[in-house]
């Protein structure tokens, strides 16, 4: 709740005392999109749409019903008894920020108190008083207020607040397109088609399979779509904190184990460290605490008693780890030091969250290391971004570009930074894989890390940090998945194939249960991570959609035909492709459709991520390459200059503004419309001599990508 302080809404029901609870949620503006991306509990609760009208005569009206209840707005006059000529018309979003103080898309009958000068009448749906709870927008659209009818009913008369309760299934029947959209939404079409798909989208939705956007159209909502539906993730009740469910931590587990295997090659160690960390040493490094001050959280108080000094919660464990390493390390011989913890993290963004991607808290593996010297922790630095590169291309089938970060893009506080960066094409933005830092001589010299060398003389540490996140599995949903769902990679998949029986008159459960389980057995010996679903509440159809959501790359479907056969029919996800095989050897020729479809996958992916990578040597093409969803590589005097870099954030997001006639940036944004430097590509085209920087102007002594980016 401590994260709605601010909100003037959840305050009010505070001040009030009224019981309630708020939670967050994906950004949703229309009640469609609640219904599709916030689940209920039960039929005992709903969400609410809120209309706000204007009528030159009668004045204005909030209007509250339940996303359940249909009505036709030219019946509004004559249930609300008004006299004489009625014409309601959608107020524009000035008036609805005038009295309600919110955007359209943000409003719940809350922000009736918002109307100072007392004009808008707000009238409440009779049916919205026979659910047990009701969820509305609090002048948000990330969140939710959730409150008993009664608690809503108390609000408005501690407010001063006297609303009309409307019975609207008294009114004639609603036409086809049903209640009006606020201006600025966009119109869903109407007449006999309309009422088609709606009736389509109903019945998918009874069971929850139905994906609302699609990928070209709406890529965040798609994306939201797709990691709800598939159970990856719920929301929680604390802005930029999300619950991963089983199907999601199955792969950063099965991306975990893969990691720890790399580790013990490396002679790399896990440990683990305390999640707290002291305010003197999270300050020690004025660098280091200045990149990450405004993302720090706090613990200050224990109970009611206030803490003598407040205790930070790790933003990451430099300043945590490092006192140690100082008490362990005293000679040469102590050195090098590995370690590597798998954690949580807590950084919190003010900016817009997004699951995987932008989150207060996320779990990563981070790894620290000590050496005796530069070329060893180098060398460290390399070792560990290669690993990182394997784990997108050869786990998650996600190309990257592996390169050096600029001086202003670099860790705060090290020496130089290492990162893979990737693309995704369905929004043409990039987003940082992992980094992997040399920090120098930097945090040895803070701390206190020194040792004896050979001959006896005082050293001070080289060291190394590196870490990746779960934000690998994000960037897997956003390249791979498709308009039914998720497409999971083989190597990642928590299951690999799933056998599915096509129940019938023809093939009873009795025949399919021991030549399904026979497949089942063959495969599992094999170490294919596979499921036999015999549910008999679900028709074969229902699955094939449920696993087409979660992603499984292979299903395996048998018939009263297969069984008769000796075969099994055999569904690739990726790309639909169907074809029958003998079930004598099945475990052997899955195993090699896995490995075709883990190559197949990532040369799709490369092949995308390629036709959206150009060169561009003149000012005049960077933006226009933009606009076109490119990652632009152009000749660049370095990466100390900052100031030529920062001109080139203003100026790209100043020219993109202006070429979509907008004026102004959200500054809350995680998706700006600005570039940024990617990184400094290791592989490096030929520069030709004489070539001038793309921005300064002056002589160019590398390449570098650019692009908009997560």
């Amino acid at each position: 709740m401590g994260d709605f302080a601010d909100n003037a809404l959840i305050k009010k029901l505070n001040e009030f005392g009224l019981k309630h609870e708020v939670y967050s949620h994906v950004a949703c503006t229309t009640a469609d999109e609640l219904v599709a991306n916030v689940p209920l509990g039960s039929d005992k609760e709903t969400h609410t749409k809120n209309l706000f009208f204007k009528d030159k005569k009668h004045g204005m009206f909030l209007v509250t019903h339940a996303t359940s209840t249909t009505f036709n707005t030219k019946q509004l006059g004559a249930l609300l008894k008004l006299e004489g000529k009625v014409n309601m018309r959608l107020a524009d979003a000035t008036l609805l920020d005038k009295h309600m103080k919110a955007k359209p898309g943000h409003v719940g009958p809350l922000c009736i108190v918002n109307d100072e000068s007392k004009e808008v009448k707000l009238i409440l749906d009779k049916a919205l008083m026979d659910y047990e709870v009701i969820h509305s927008h609090p002048a948000q659209n990330d969140a939710s207020v959730k409150l008993a009818p009664s608690v809503l009913q108390e609000f408005m008369t501690k407010a001063g607040v006297e609303p009309v309760i409307v019975d609207f299934t008294a009114a004639p029947p609603a036409p086809a397109g049903g209640a009006p959209q606020q201006k600025g939404e966009k119109k869903q079409g109407g007449g006999k088609q309309q009422s088609k798909q709606n009736k389509k989208s109903a019945k998918k939705g009874d069971t929850l399979l139905a994906l609302q956007w699609k990928k070209a159209e709406n890529f965040p909502m798609w994306y939201s779509d797709v990691i709800v539906l598939s159970e990856m993730i719920s929301y929680y009740d604390i802005s930029g904190c999300y619950i991963l469910r089983p199907w999601s931590y199955k792969i950063w587990d099965l991306i975990q184990k893969w990691f720890n295997d790399q580790l013990l090659e490396l002679e790399v160690e896990n440990c683990y460290f305390p999640l707290f960390v002291s305010q003197d040493r999270l300050e020690k490094e004025k660098d280091h605490v200045e990149g990450f001050a405004p993302e720090v959280a706090w613990v200050t108080k224990s109970g009611e008693s206030e803490l003598a000094q407040q205790i930070a919660i790790r933003p990451t464990s430099e300043t945590i780890m490092y006192p140690a390493f100082s008490d362990w390390i005293k000679s040469h011989r102590d050195l090098p030091l590995k370690l590597n913890q798998w954690s949580n993290v807590v950084r919190w963004e003010f900016k817009d969250p997004t699951p995987f991607l932008r989150s207060r808290e996320f779990l990563w593996q981070e790894g620290h290391t000590a050496h005796a010297t530069y070329e060893d922790a180098d060398k460290m630095v390399m070792q560990a971004l290669d690993l990182y590169k394997q784990v997108y291309q050869d786990l998650l089938c996600v190309p990257v570009v592996p390169g050096y970060k600029t001086e202003d893009e670099k860790f705060a506080g090290g020496h130089m930074t290492t990162t893979v960066e990737a693309y995704i094409a369905g929004s043409g933005r990039a987003i940082q894989g992992a980094t992997s830092h040399n920090l120098g001589q930097n945090f040895g010299k803070m701390f206190d890390i020194k040792f004896q060398d050979e001959k006896g003389e005082t050293q001070i540490a080289w060291q190394t940090s590196w870490g990746l996140t779960t934000r690998t599995i994000g960037v897997m949903v956003m390249v791979h998945g498709d308009d039914k769902g998720l497409v999971m990679p083989p190597k990642v998949a928590p299951l690999q194939a799933v056998i599915v029986p096509i129940i019938s008159k023809k093939l009873t459960v009795e025949i399919a249960d021991p030549y399904c389980t026979s497949i089942l057995k063959d495969l599992k010996k094999l170490g294919i991570r596979v499921k036999y679903d015999d549910r008999t509440m679900y028709n074969p159809g229902w699955k094939y959609n449920h696993w087409e959501q979660k992603g499984v790359p292979i299903r395996i479907e048998v018939g009263p035909m297969d069984i008769q056969k000796k075969q099994a029919r055999i569904v690739i996800r990726h790309n639909g492709e169907k074809m029958d095989m003998p079930v004598e050897g099945l475990g052997s020729a899955i195993e090699t459709k896995l490995e075709e479809i883990q190559k197949t996958m990532f040369e799709k992916a490369l092949k995308a991520r390629d036709e959206h990578i150009v060169q561009v040597t003149e000012w005049k093409d960077f933006v226009p390459n933009l606009e076109l969803n490119n990652l632009v590589l152009t000749p660049w005097c370095g990466g100390e200059h900052k100031d030529w870099e920062e001109w080139v954030k203003k100026t790209s997001r100043e020219e993109s503004l202006k070429a979509r006639g907008e004026e102004l940036e959200d500054e809350r944004t995680a998706t700006s419309v600005a570039a940024k430097t990617l990184c400094i590509p290791f592989d490096q085209p030929e520069l030709p001599e004489g070539t001038k920087c793309i921005a300064s102007g002056l002589p160019a002594t590398c390449w570098c990508l650019w692009g908009r980016s997560y």
